[in-house]
């Protein structure tokens, strides 16, 4: 009798033990941060940089696979008050491009520190003159530590001119 209760301790050890291991890793999150961008493309003729916000809320789908929602704030600093058009000097008082995007979230996990995905949606402009546009934000993180990710993207939003940067972003995790 002693031999049965002993084997049947251990088993049970032994099961709890990798269920334990086995358990899912819910990486189910809301993520604030901010991040710097260098224009290029059209933009880059008006905005040496830019600054924005990141917002955003995942839902862990699998062990490897996050889905969520995302948006922000980005802002690209006019440089100077005299924009080139060809041979045409134009003066005047231009406002620094803003965009507020709404997108979906896809995040892919090969490892737990090390991620790879992509925002995409819509960037909705908020400066006079500034319609909007389809907005895509490929991008790779790594985890810094359990609350901490910096990542680096690129951004491009399909206006009326070409929006696009490179950005280098730090999220918290809460």
């Amino acid at each position: 009798m002693k031999k049965k209760t002993f084997v049947l301790v251990i088993i049970a050890m032994v099961a709890v033990s990798f269920s334990s291991m086995a358990q899912r890793v819910d990486r189910t999150n809301f993520k604030a941060g901010v991040h710097f961008g260098v224009p290029f493309g059209d933009i880059s003729d008006f905005s040496n940089f830019e600054l924005g916000l990141d917002l955003g809320y995942h839902w862990g789908v699998s062990e490897l696979i996050d889905a969520g929602i995302a948006t922000g704030f980005m802002n690209a600093f006019i440089n100077n008050d005299t924009v080139d058009f060809g041979p045409v000097e134009v003066q005047g008082d231009f406002p620094n491009i803003q965009y507020v995007p709404v997108a979906g979230a896809f995040r892919l996990y090969p490892t737990y520190d090390f991620k790879l995905g992509a925002d995409i949606g819509y960037a909705v402009g908020i400066n006079d003159g500034n319609s909007g546009g389809f907005y895509v934000r490929p991008m790779v993180g790594a985890n810094v530590s359990t609350n901490t990710e910096i990542n680096i993207s690129y951004v491009k939003v399909s206006d009326d001119y070409d929006f696009s940067m490179a950005a280098l972003g730090i999220l918290f995790l809460f």
